[in-house]
């Protein structure tokens, strides 16, 4: 089946694209935060030997890999890139494979809305407590907390997204499809790292 054929969508093309322009734009801002990671650890690195202190630099760059980790969840989901244990379901066809495709997205929907759910009551709990970190610059912690729960409200959307897409026919886009080709499977443990 062909990368168009796996790509088509139950949604109005409008909001096809409002969803991969929210994923894509989700994965560009978890690289900023990954970028301010590396601009903090090395001003860190740089600063010592000159006697020069970043006050909370530990804080900022801890709170920027969390941003970095969970941000880019929904654009690594759609870009068939997260790991995917295929032990017992790349050993199935048809329709006993569909319907394992479906339930274990639902059961992952489940599971993603429900941290989503406290990490965002986490957030505007510390939000409405006026909660601020214990370094040397007191930071309200709902800000640095806001990375973690929009990552994972925007792969929630994601999976929601992923799951209809599956109960109404189509076919799973959260993973590659089988390489045809030598120069394919070449290509993918290149891609691998392997």
């Amino acid at each position: 089946m062909s990368s168009v054929d796996r790509r088509h969508s139950i949604l109005p093309e409008f909001l096809r694209r409002a969803l991969d322009g929210l994923y894509l734009a989700a994965g560009y801002l978890g690289g900023a935060f990954l970028v301010a990671t590396f601009a903090i650890m090395l001003s860190l690195s740089a600063g010592r030997p000159l006697g020069v202190d970043i006050p909370a630099g530990d804080d900022f760059t801890a709170w920027c890999m969390a941003a970095t980790a969970f941000l880019p969840l929904a654009h690594t989901f759609r870009s068939a890139e997260l790991i995917r244990m295929g032990l017992l379901i790349d050993r199935i066809g048809g329709a006993p494979r569909r319907a394992l495709e479906i339930a274990c997205t639902a059961i992952a929907t489940l599971a993603v809305g429900y941290f989503a759910w406290y990490a965002v009551d986490m957030t505007l709990t510390s939000w409405k407590f006026n909660d601020v970190s214990q370094g040397v610059i007191p930071v309200p912690l709902w800000i640095p907390q806001i990375g973690m729960s929009l990552g994972l409200v925007i792969l929630e959307v994601a999976f929601v997204d992923e799951l209809l897409h599956l109960l109404f026919g189509g076919m799973p886009r959260y993973e590659k499809p089988v390489p045809k080709t030598k120069e394919e499977i070449i290509e993918r443990v290149m891609e691998s790292g392997v």
